[in-house]
């Protein structure tokens, strides 16, 4: 994706690249959420509504060696008076793509989101009818009673009944190329269920499968030696996988919305189990999961 139609487009001075066939965002949409989040720029960019966080994050990552797996970035433009960060469109070079995004990590929450919610505990109604909505069994005898949960409990509920906790990753939705969307992973939580959830975004394809699988053990080895990763709590962040009829392949990490800078001398080995204080978030073991997952997907030779 480094030579994306945006720099081509700046750099060759042509105009036979414009315009770019846009790719609709409600493909990502679909998949993802967020909606209003995202527009389709010019030249194969995508805008995402402005987050100075995740501006960050692009910054310091347009000059890690985790580069050529995060989207190029080229700065904030405004639309609408609204600021957005633009970046590449990871699908521009794919034909009729499916793509599936997977939340990396044990939680989905910041440290400092449960420390806020510590400090002021308040019971909340809405948290327990969406707890009930999904459990009815959930909630405790004073739960019940109160009909409200505090925020903490829910956060960590909620994480308990995908494959969050009990693998590292979970699947938020897949969109076939067909555009058949999967969406309800919420209680996808087996490593059986996962691997059949993934069984059918590939459709079985093993040539699909060895090309994700070979990018992911070449991010797996960027990340184990990023300065950047090192030194960031990396939470809420994605994979977005993308593949097309032709077989091409490609994933990348999206999301850095959550994801904050260490104080120093603080450094993560993303792999420890997460207890409460020592900020890992168990995106290395998620990945080396679904690096086992694939693997097993694969025939024996």
């Amino acid at each position: 994706m480094q030579n994306s139609a945006w720099k081509k487009h700046k750099s060759c001075g042509t105009s036979s690249l414009l315009p770019m066939t846009p790719k609709n965002p409600q493909q990502w949409l679909q998949v993802v959420g967020h909606a209003g989040s995202f527009h389709v720029g010019e030249y194969g960019t995508l805008l995402k509504k402005f987050c100075e966080g995740e501006q960050q994050c692009y910054l310091k990552l347009m000059k890690d060696t985790l580069r050529p797996f995060v989207p190029a970035y080229y700065g904030v433009v405004q639309r609408d008076e609204q600021d957005y960060n633009m970046m590449d469109n990871l699908l521009t070079h794919f034909n009729t793509p499916a793509i599936m995004d997977c939340k990396m990590g044990t939680r989905t929450y910041q440290e400092e989101e449960l420390l806020k919610a510590q400090e002021r505990p308040q019971p909340r109604k809405d948290m327990y009818e969406k707890m009930v909505a999904v459990d009815p069994e959930a909630p405790t005898e004073q739960e019940r009673a109160q009909q409200a949960v505090l925020k903490t409990r829910y956060m960590q509920w909620r994480e308990t009944l995908s494959s969050t906790t009990t693998l590292g990753f979970r699947i938020e939705g897949f969109r076939k190329a067909n555009e058949e969307c999967h969406t309800n992973f919420k209680r996808t939580k087996s490593r059986e269920q996962v691997s059949e959830a993934l069984d059918n975004f590939v459709e079985s394809n093993t040539h699909i499968v060895w090309g994700y699988l070979t990018r992911l053990k070449q991010l797996r080895q960027v990340l184990e030696t990023s300065d950047f990763f090192r030194t960031h709590e990396v939470v809420g962040s994605s994979l977005l996988f993308v593949h097309d009829w032709k077989g091409r392949t490609g994933v990348w990490m999206i999301d850095f919305g959550k994801t904050v800078a260490l104080p120093a001398p603080l450094t993560l080995d993303h792999r420890t189990p997460w207890v409460e204080g020592n900020r890992e978030d168990g995106y290395l073991w998620g990945l080396d999961n679904l690096i086992d997952i694939l693997a097993d997907m694969l025939p024996l030779t």
